[in-house]
């Protein structure tokens, strides 16, 4: 497809509705006439450098843990070259987004959410604090292995912008767990935002979740089994349907069908078994086949609308598994909306597009969601000026043609 050409998405799959949370939802309070917590510069210089050394060297770990369970055959060596070129095409971009991940007073990085050593989050502050802000729960992707919560910083940034507080949380990636330890820690994390984030200035009435590639896979798994939970009346920490919207970028939703396409992209069968705890794990770990149990009908009126957004040119993971899952939440009843991006691959909507700057579908289409029943937010909104662009149009161009996903 012609990159000069501008493309509506294509969109089917239910009205998108306005999701309105419960109003028994239980929300801390501040003595009176306190203000919400303002964020604030945490670090000196130097101790911001000697994280920012930190967070290279686990980075640096990861990469060597994916080779050393990949193996170093032909495909993987063409695919790291391509990696490598990809990421210095689109290195200026990325110098910026570490700068303000580093170095902004807007960041406040790796707070604990839980006891594990990966059980931390990130959280991305508006620049102002008139009023509880609406929250987005990131969990990004990784393939499982190299997730993440700094591949998350662009769009905490972009969002932020927009009086948005992001969370984007980290979780365990294997081999130091497995799905089911992924799937545990990310609802951990959405617990502790639920019931922490008014201390940070955000209002817990309005939480969205959001996950991207492997991340949309595991928070569409904590979703429903947290819907579940809450359809059996077990005791639970945070609640499903007090999630204003959920939104899965580019995700997997049933793994049944991933494996073979996995491996034949590299991720081999034995590895994505020993990651997705055996063969008999996975239509537990696979929302698009559970939500068909009768067992849990129940939950599904707990799901709170979703929005499923995929590139039609994704060779990753194809818009067909966001197709088959937004179909099966309608066949249970729940709330599903898909949009499609003609000719959009898998990293083109979450980072080229928004590296271009200027108008974006994706982000304008969460913006609407968020601020829906916000006149004055949507007033702002309309005047915002577009989107600063962090990459040259060439070198977009030519990493959109040698990208490895």
């Amino acid at each position: 497809m012609n990159d000069d050409m501008e493309t509506e998405p294509m969109v089917s799959f239910g009205p998108s509705s306005n999701y309105v949370g419960s109003n028994n939802q239980q929300r801390r309070r501040r003595p009176a006439g306190s203000k919400p917590e303002k964020p604030r510069r945490q670090n000196s210089f130097s101790r911001d450098i000697g994280h920012a050394a930190a967070e290279t060297y686990l980075i640096t770990r990861l990469t060597f843990t994916l080779l050393r369970y990949l193996g170093l055959g032909y495909r993987w060596i063409s695919r790291l070259v391509a990696l490598g070129c990809y990421a210095m095409l689109l290195l200026p971009g990325f110098l910026q987004v570490a700068y303000y991940y580093f170095f902004s007073s807007q960041v406040r990085r790796s707070v604990v959410y839980g006891d594990q050593p990966r059980n931390r989050l990130d959280l991305h502050f508006p620049t102002n604090n008139d009023g509880p802000k609406p929250v987005v729960v990131f969990v990004t992707g990784g393939a499982w292995i190299i997730g993440y919560k700094a591949w998350g910083s662009l769009l905490g940034r972009q969002l932020a912008e927009r009086d948005i507080i992001v969370a984007c949380l980290d979780y365990r990636n294997f081999p130091q767990g497995t799905i089911s330890d992924m799937v545990k820690d990310v609802s951990q994390g959405i617990s502790f935002v639920f019931n922490n984030i008014a201390d940070y200035g955000g209002d817990p009435n309005r939480i969205y979740l959001m996950g991207q590639s492997a991340g949309a896979h595991i928070s569409s798994c904590a979703l429903l089994e947290q819907a579940v939970k809450e359809s059996t009346g077990e005791s639970i920490s945070w609640s499903a349907s007090h999630i204003k919207y959920y939104f899965g970028l580019s995700g997997g939703y049933n793994l049944l069908n991933l494996v073979d396409h996995c491996h034949n992209r590299g991720l081999y069968r034995s590895i994505f078994l020993s990651i997705m705890e055996g063969e008999e794990s996975l239509p537990v770990f696979s929302p698009a086949v559970r939500i068909k149990d009768p067992s849990i009908r129940d939950a599904s009126s707990l799901l709170p609308p979703i929005i499923l957004f995929h590139g039609t040119s994704d060779y990753s993971i194809p818009s067909d598994a966001s197709m088959a899952f937004a179909d099966a939440l309608q066949k249970v009843g729940a709330k599903p909306e898909l949009v499609l991006y003609p000719g959009k691959s898998h990293t083109d909507l979450f980072l080229q597009d928004p590296l271009r700057g200027g108008k974006d579908d994706l982000f304008d289409h969460i913006i609407a969601v968020i601020h829906a029943n916000d006149k004055e937010a949507l007033a702002k909104d309309a005047m915002a000026p577009p989107r600063k662009r962090l990459v040259p149009e060439p070198l977009l161009r030519m990493a959109r043609l040698i990208s490895p996903f």
